[in-house]
């Protein structure tokens, strides 16, 4: 039988929180929508950041988490979707752009991109 842990989400974007409980061998965002709770989500499989949380207690396992860097996972972020407890925690929904730009920011915010040559034309 595997362990159950209390997980509490704060959703920034709505105010709400929930509580709930989770266990180890289930991704924590599918546990939250089947006690009838909601949370942004889009790919469901570790490649965005739209579920993305910041860990503010407890630990969690996301050996999918593609779309995280090993920075940001070691910085507490985690993505829900592809995410297991394994202890009870507390999590706060972070916005998607936040993230984003936490994450490539310094690769793709450094101004507009210049015109480059003409191809020749053979």
């Amino acid at each position: 039988m595997s362990q159950t842990y209390t997980i509490k989400v704060h959703d920034r974007t709505t105010g709400k929180e929930y509580t709930l409980r989770v266990p180890e061998d289930r991704y924590i965002l599918h546990s939250v929508e089947q006690q009838g709770s909601e949370l942004p989500f889009s790919c469901r499989n570790g490649a965005c950041t739209t579920c993305a949380v910041r860990v503010l207690s407890g630990e969690i396992y996301q050996p999918e988490a593609i779309g995280l860097s090993p920075e940001l996972r070691r910085k507490g972020y985690a993505l829900l979707c592809v995410s297991y407890p394994r202890s009870d925690l507390e999590v706060e929904t972070q916005d998607e752009d936040e993230v984003y730009e936490l994450q490539f920011g310094r690769y793709f915010a450094r101004g507009k991109v210049k015109a480059g040559l003409p191809l020749d034309e053979d």
